[in-house]
């Protein structure tokens, strides 16, 4: 029998990885944006990247996956942490995600029986790792990078609190750290994810990029390089039109079209843009974005000033269309169709070149 460690090592059969389960972000046309499937947007034991603009829909997509969650057997042992660092979401979680979710949304931690959110970047991932130490799967959302300061910026802090009460000048800022502490942070916490089929999704403020030049990018971000780096997926959120409707002959606000681009992509490669609909008494208009899609793209028509849409036998208003998706639980012949038109556009730009390899 072989005494070296190194063989023994090689030799030692590994335990069997968890099978990857697939989420929906509750958004369809995000669903394909993201992967190709038109039902999952994210693969347990990954990290995910959203950045937005304000109001642009951030914390609702992301809370909307813990509603996708709530009715799906397979995450019915997982944890839903909600770590609100920045305490913004003050939306009725109940009446937009559901009792599932209202029930099952929990801090990081409690501290005398009071929720404890992460205040510092240290703080975040040693909550990160209490949770990935307890055993049990988890989908952990940090609302927001922004919110969090660090240890090296809270002691810079104090020190020249002290020197400006003496009269004197401290010297200048050190930086916040988040860099560094994110670099070392997430590649850490990553076989965590992978051990327990975890999602962690990250939520940033979008900033204006100051520095920008010519054709580069007018928003940045903060929170370092590796926040990107080590993300499946990273998606950017802009504000685009608002939704109105007309009542006592005003237009009202009712909503935003939050225009959603997908950045970076280790699932598909592809970069892919789609908007996507949020109503201030619905939440994602996952229906209506579809709808609005498939006239967009050319599928549907319109004769004499009607909408035609042969799948459903019908001849009408766009909403007047919703209304019967909805009346006749047509949701999921809908998902359907927007799948088949979705390979149907992939498969028309792909190049048709013959393989190298």
């Amino acid at each position: 029998m072989s005494t070296d460690p190194i063989k023994k090592a090689l030799t030692k059969p590994k335990a069997p990885e968890r099978k990857p389960l697939r989420l929906s972000s509750g958004s369809s046309l995000l669903n394909l944006a993201c992967t190709g499937d038109v039902n999952a947007a994210f693969l347990t034991g990954h990290y995910y990247y959203l950045v937005g603009d304000s109001s642009s829909g951030k914390t609702f997509l992301a809370l909307t996956c813990l509603a996708e969650a709530s009715i799906k057997k397979a995450f019915n042992e997982y944890r839903f942490i909600y770590d609100n660092a920045e305490d913004g979401a003050l939306m009725d979680i109940q009446k937009f995600f559901g009792a599932g979710v209202a029930q099952r949304l929990e801090p990081p931690r409690y501290v005398d029986g009071e929720p404890a959110y992460s205040q510092s970047i240290e703080e975040l991932y040693y909550n990160l790792d209490d949770a990935i130490k307890e055993g049990k799967p988890f989908i952990y959302i940090l609302d927001s990078m922004d919110a969090l300061s660090s240890d090296a910026e809270a002691n810079k802090f104090q020190e020249q609190k002290k020197a400006h009460r003496k009269g004197k000048d401290a010297a200048g800022s050190y930086g916040d750290g988040k860099a560094k502490i994110n670099s070392a942070g997430i590649r850490q916490v990553l076989p965590g994810l992978r051990a327990t089929n975890s999602i962690l999704i990250v939520i940033s403020q979008t900033r204006d990029n100051i520095g920008a030049m010519g054709y580069g990018d007018k928003k940045t971000r903060s929170g370092g390089r590796a926040l990107r780096f080590y993300a499946t997926l990273e998606i950017w959120s802009t504000c685009g039109e608002k939704i109105k409707k007309t009542v006592l002959g005003k237009p009202r606000s009712i909503g935003i079209n939050s225009i959603l681009h997908i950045k970076k992509n280790r699932v598909t490669g592809r970069d892919r843009k789609v908007t996507v609909p949020i109503l201030y008494e619905l939440g994602i208009d996952d229906v209506g974005s579809l709808v609005a899609w498939l006239q967009d793209e050319g599928h549907w028509t319109t004769k004499g000033g009607k909408l035609v849409a042969p799948e459903f036998d019908y001849t009408g208003s766009e909403a007047g269309l919703i209304r019967h998706i909805e009346k006749h639980n047509l949701e999921m012949d809908l998902r359907d169709l927007a799948q088949d038109v979705w390979n149907q556009i992939e498969e028309a730009a792909n190049p048709n070149r013959k393989a190298r390899y």
